[in-house]
């Protein structure tokens, strides 16, 4: 991985994703006009700070912890429309490098879903650390990004009848996550 920049208030070691304080979740366009909003539940990964204070990410979603409170819908995007969680149950994020904006981040790597890798930027803002709650420091991060569904193979076309599409093309992703430096 190439990485010109540090954070230096991270400790160098591994910070594992705190599944309970973190949230991974998406927004995509509904019948043109309004937003879903759905969240996967279940999440690992890993923020790994080298001795000269490089990162990288290392990341897994369960696909079939999907949930946007609607069991009908939550049906369906598992289904081969969407997901296909049978054939593809995990999407996975690999960094390949960080850059520094502003006080800010671009994190870039390979992002795997439905089977299909594509390289992404997140925008990534640092929250800082703090001492924790006595089970060592935790540090927190926000990332976004914007993907397109039909980039990674799904390509399901409901079409409105006065134009437009009953599900729309990009999906903003949205990642707030706690991590925790390990012992």
């Amino acid at each position: 991985m190439t990485s010109s920049v540090t954070v230096p208030q991270l400790s160098a070691g591994t910070w594992a994703i705190d599944p309970a304080h973190s949230t991974v979740g998406f927004t995509v366009r509904h019948l043109m006009v309004s937003k879903v909003r759905g969240r996967f539940q279940a999440f690992t990964g890993t923020v790994t700070i080298d001795e000269n204070g490089a990162p990288s990410i290392d990341a897994e979603i369960d696909v079939t912890s999907i949930t946007t409170d609607n069991a009908q819908r939550d049906g369906h995007l598992k289904t081969a429309d969407f997901f296909e969680v049978e054939k593809f149950p995990t999407a996975t994020f690999r960094s390949t490098s960080v850059q520094a904006k502003g006080d800010d981040f671009v994190l870039t790597g390979d992002f795997t879903l439905h089977g299909v890798t594509k390289s992404i930027d997140l925008n990534v803002e640092f929250n800082g650390v703090n001492a924790g709650m006595g089970n060592g420091p935790v540090a927190g991060f926000e990332a976004t990004t914007t993907i397109n569904r039909k980039d990674f193979g799904i390509s399901i076309d409901m079409p409105l009848e006065g134009g437009g599409a009953v599900v729309g093309d990009k999906i903003a992703l949205l990642l707030e996550i706690e991590a925790g430096l390990q012992a």
